[in-house]
């Protein structure tokens, strides 16, 4: 099975993480430092706070905004569920705007007419967390514009996208460096750009909310007197100032991401030259490959192609999905959309609610796309999707 993703190890993580396992710490040592230090350097944004997933740091970004119960978090429907469990996760209650159906992110457009009827509600958003779907960035300058118009924070999701940018008055803006939002969020899962195991990031420019973040993925507990409610006793003393949770990164994990961040550059090189190459053999079929704009650089977390809607009849989804599973190309579908979910039906939801990322759902394909990605597996891949077509 040629798999959609997977992680890509060499000689040289595999030594820093022997490193560490020789070393006398396991947790709370010096790589965990390291590597939020090497991720700043990364960016350009002034603080990183790791965590073990990007589900933790979504949740923990959301509780440095203070969201609670009574506010209103707004995400894409064309996402992880962790994009919108973080809110629910602290009380608040989550809403969708529908995607742009050339990008699959958020719509700017449906996003501002939102605002404007919600405001005449007065339901507006605390927070908005757009998702950097495959690696492709949302239009932040605009959202930006719009969090000052309307007076909400933003947190990008951008599990997918470490190491893509954009142009803003011709200058490169990384995501991650946070120019246009409060906290970006990064994903080191086996299936992204680079990986600790499970890990996450959040990033962010301002001071206080990396205190925060750093408090409440550690139990809730600061060894920082500058921090304390009351006295310190000693400098043994700690205390417990939020009720926080056990979601620090470990250093093995900071480790493998040390040696992982080291190549980042190759990764990305890697990726965009198997999504150029397909779109050099796919752009003839009926089928869209992925859209993309001069000033823009995604990197390629996932390449995902939607069949057009004259396809030939019987030539749909279901039925390419089955022929390239049945060959042996590990093809998956991102996403479901979220409101479709049970859990969200039940808060009340209901399908038709965001009908173009309904839409982009039933036709889209994600293929395989990573550095391990050999010539003659991608030649197959495509071979057997212009057989399909025949």
């Amino acid at each position: 099975m040629i798999p959609y993703s997977r992680q890509n190890i060499n000689t040289e993580d595999i030594k820093s993480v022997k490193k560490v396992l020789r070393s006398d710490f396991l947790t709370q040592g010096s790589f965990v430092p390291k590597f939020e230090d090497l991720l700043v350097k990364f960016t350009g944004a002034k603080y990183s706070v790791t965590a073990n997933s990007a589900t933790s740091a979504l949740h923990i970004a959301c509780l440095a905004l203070e969201v609670k119960k009574g506010d209103i978090v707004w995400t894409s429907p064309n996402t992880f569920v962790a994009s919108a469990n973080c809110a629910l996760y602290c009380g608040a209650d989550v809403d969708f705007v529908d995607i742009n159906p050339l990008t699959y992110n958020i719509c700017i457009d449906r996003l501002e007419a939102k605002l404007i009827q919600s405001k005449k509600l007065n339901k507006l958003p605390k927070v908005i967390i757009p998702v950097h779907f495959s690696g492709y960035p949302c239009d932040m300058p605009k959202i930006y514009k719009l969090s000052k118009k309307y007076n909400f924070k933003i947190i990008e999701d951008a599990s997918h996208a470490i190491g893509s940018k954009y142009k803003h008055f011709k200058k490169d803006i990384k995501i991650g460096s946070c120019k246009h939002s409060h906290i970006s969020i990064f994903s080191f899962h086996p299936v992204k750009i680079i990986t600790t195991g499970e890990g996450g990031a959040a990033l962010t420019n301002n001071k206080k909310l990396a205190s925060k973040m750093k408090i409440y993925r550690t139990n809730g507990i600061t060894r920082n007197q500058k921090e304390m409610v009351k006295k310190s006793e000693g400098p043994w003393y700690y205390q417990q100032i939020y009720l926080g949770f056990n979601y620090r990164l470990n250093d093995i994990e900071a480790a493998l991401g040390i040696s992982q961040l080291r190549r980042i550059k190759y990764f990305l090189t890697r990726r965009n030259k198997i999504a150029k190459y397909y779109d050099s053999h796919l752009k003839n079929l009926p089928l869209n490959i992925p859209f993309r704009k001069k000033g823009v650089y995604s990197s390629y977390h996932l390449y995902v192609i939607t069949l057009k809607d004259n396809a030939i009849k019987g030539k749909n989804q279901s039925n390419l999905f089955k022929k390239l599973k049945k060959n042996g190309i590990g093809v998956n579908i991102h996403y479901i959309p979220v409101h479709t979910q049970p859990h969200y039906q039940s808060l009340g939801f209901k399908e038709g609610d965001f009908p173009v990322s309904e839409s982009y759902y039933k036709k889209a394909i994600s293929l395989p796309i990573h550095p391990g990605l050999s010539s003659k597996e991608q030649d197959f891949i495509i071979t057997n999707i212009q057989n399909f077509f025949l």
